[in-house]
């Protein structure tokens, strides 16, 4: 957790223990070997400060709530740095942050440049608060490990295609995404696949996970059998969960351009032609996990020279202009190229806090 960027869940608490005990400096420190590293921080102007003879250092030792009144009249600290230079620390307070194995390995603590006391009543609210702060590092790592996993499935190098460009990116509304993406070679083939599953955050991410890997098992299989067959995992898994996804999965013969596309109630699959038209790719099929039992069948497109094929997810409608989004996407692939564009969209899905999360998929053969 050391060197890791500031979270606005932590820096809220940072805010309500500076509001509740009105004091001018609070700071959530993580602690490593010679270093503090303030995650979150008011008043100290600077995330990084030495470990050696800090009071967090003191107060991660003791295992408990650290109170020093007035520093400056405390034989043990009157002649601490801290005390003496810049900031002019005389009240401190605070209480340990524990590692899930117990570790000791940081504070939450608040600071004066005035001498101050802490009833009981205070006391117990700092322990709360640091609790509070626990709960959100700990969830903070687990979404980190989660996204490092999401990050490793995500494609990390697209296969060669001559004769077409190809290029695919998502951005999480929040830490991890719901979407998935993949472009995967297959013998003279490409499997095009762009899912959403419903919600947002880790609960997604796992069922997102599942439904790739499904995917990817059996690349022999036809594309109705394998869509087929995610359908029946998430019944059998998932019916309680109330959980649904949409997919469009897809095999492109690079030789003829010929697309194969089974759409299982996305609907956000187009063939962007050369001459500027659009043309929505639509196959019989609601999302899966629905629990219909759903006969799945396959639809085909040609894509000619100039072509390209535009996958995304929903949330991308939420960053295009309202009015005109065709013209919007339009414009931005002449503009861009295809890996110029989806470069665009994640940029705009950041810069916009697009509430959805943002996936597109471009795979254009060249003209």
């Amino acid at each position: 957790m050391v060197d890791t960027p500031t979270d606005e869940r932590v820096d809220r608490i940072t805010r309500l223990a500076q509001e509740l005990f009105r004091v001018p400096m609070v700071s959530v420190t993580l602690l490593d070997h010679d270093r503090q590293w303030r995650k979150s921080e008011i008043g100290l102007g600077g995330r990084e400060a030495p470990r050696a003879g800090s009071f967090c250092d003191a107060t991660a030792r003791l295992g408990a709530t650290n109170v020093v009144p007035d520093a400056a009249a405390d034989p043990a600290w009157a002649d601490s740095p801290w005390v003496q230079g810049d900031p002019h620390l005389r009240f401190y307070a605070g209480h340990p942050l524990e590692a899930p194995g117990g570790e000791h390995v940081g504070t939450l603590c608040i600071l004066d440049t005035e001498p101050r006391e802490l009833d009981e009543r205070q006391v117990a609210l700092l322990q709360e608060l640091a609790g509070w702060v626990q709960l959100e590092l700990a969830r903070s790592r687990e979404l980190d490990g989660a996204l490092l996993v999401q990050r490793a499935l995500a494609p990390q190098r697209l296969p060669e295609a001559p004769g077409y460009e190809l290029a695919g990116a998502s951005a999480a509304a929040g830490a991890i995404s719901g979407d998935f993406w993949d472009i995967v070679a297959h013998e003279d083939d490409l499997r095009v696949t762009v899912a959403d599953v419903m919600g947002k955050g880790t609960g997604p991410a796992i069922i997102a996970a599942s439904v790739r890997a499904s995917l990817r098992t059996a690349p022999h299989r036809d594309l109705a059998s394998s869509v087929a067959e995610v359908d029946r995992l998430l019944e059998e898994s998932l019916s309680e969960a109330n959980v649904f996804v949409t997919a469009f999965h897809s095999s492109l013969r690079l030789e003829t351009g010929e697309l194969e596309f089974v759409d299982a109630g996305h609907s956000l699959a187009f063939a962007l032609r050369a001459d500027g038209s659009w043309e929505r790719l639509r196959s019989t099929g609601l999302p899966l996990g629905m629990g219909l039992g759903e006969d799945r069948r396959s639809a085909s497109v040609a894509l000619e020279p100039g072509d390209a094929l535009l996958c995304c997810s929903d949330g991308l409608l939420d960053i295009l202009d309202a009015e005109r989004p065709f013209e919007h996407v339009s414009r931005t692939l002449a503009e861009h190229g295809p890996q110029g564009a989806v470069e665009e969209a994640v940029r705009l899905a950041r810069e916009r806090r697009a509430p959805d999360d943002v996936t597109v998929v471009v795979v254009r053969r060249s003209a």
